[in-house]
């Protein structure tokens, strides 16, 4: 394994690190992943040859330049040209399968995963359809600004069934969709999607 290839994995642990001081609500479990990040923090140090108060220094949230969110999303048909959908614990809506990128993990890569985990499904990807910037579609305001990339999908098999953290899947035809979780999809994005994933076209949309 080369420094590379291990930069990226200290890479990994720093991010998946920092997602727990985010995301939990126990101090015991904070701790360790404070302790878990400062040692992503060395290891940095010392494969990056740079004295770990630099390496501190570089990451300091104050000192980050701030860029948007990526959610990444997995756009896939059935033989009836149905869409798939996962049904989302947060506020009881459907959405099309998908997440926050990862660090050291391809786009490409997070569409196929977050599919199989919320819907059972393997897929591969077929195509980039392409990023909306939801500054500029008719989503709920939030925090953050965020760009979803949308890849088209084929599935290759699997089960379908709800992943640990979605309520249900299913597959819906486009004139009968189920209510939507606007933050993460629009009616108007899916009829466009499927329109792309329809064309014999490959151009790629932006914005």
């Amino acid at each position: 394994m080369d420094s590379k290839e291990q930069l990226n994995l200290i890479k990994r642990i720093k991010a998946l690190a920092e997602a727990g001081l985010v995301f939990t609500q126990d101090d015991y479990d904070k701790e360790r992943y404070e302790e878990l990040k400062n040692i992503s923090l060395k290891l940095m140090a010392f494969v990056a040859d740079e004295p770990m108060e630099v390496i501190q220094d570089f990451f300091m949230p104050q000192q980050d330049y701030p860029t948007p969110k990526v959610d990444v999303r997995g756009f896939v048909l059935n033989e009836k040209d149905e869409i798939l959908m996962a049904k989302e614990s947060v506020d009881g809506k459907w959405t099309i399968p998908g997440g926050w990128a990862d660090i050291g993990i391809t786009p490409s890569e997070i569409a196929v995963k977050e599919i199989e985990e919320e819907t059972g499904l393997k897929t591969e990807v077929v195509r980039f359809l392409g990023v909306y910037d939801k500054q500029v579609h008719p989503h709920p305001p939030e925090p953050y600004y965020i760009y979803k990339l949308m890849f088209l999908c084929r599935i290759t098999g699997g089960e379908l069934k709800a992943g640990f953290d979605m309520l249900d899947a299913g597959f819906f035809p486009l004139d009968q969709l189920p209510e939507l979780s606007q933050e993460r999809i629009l009616e108007s994005q899916l009829k466009h999607l499927f329109q792309l994933a329809k064309s014999s076209r490959t151009d790629v949309y932006f914005d």
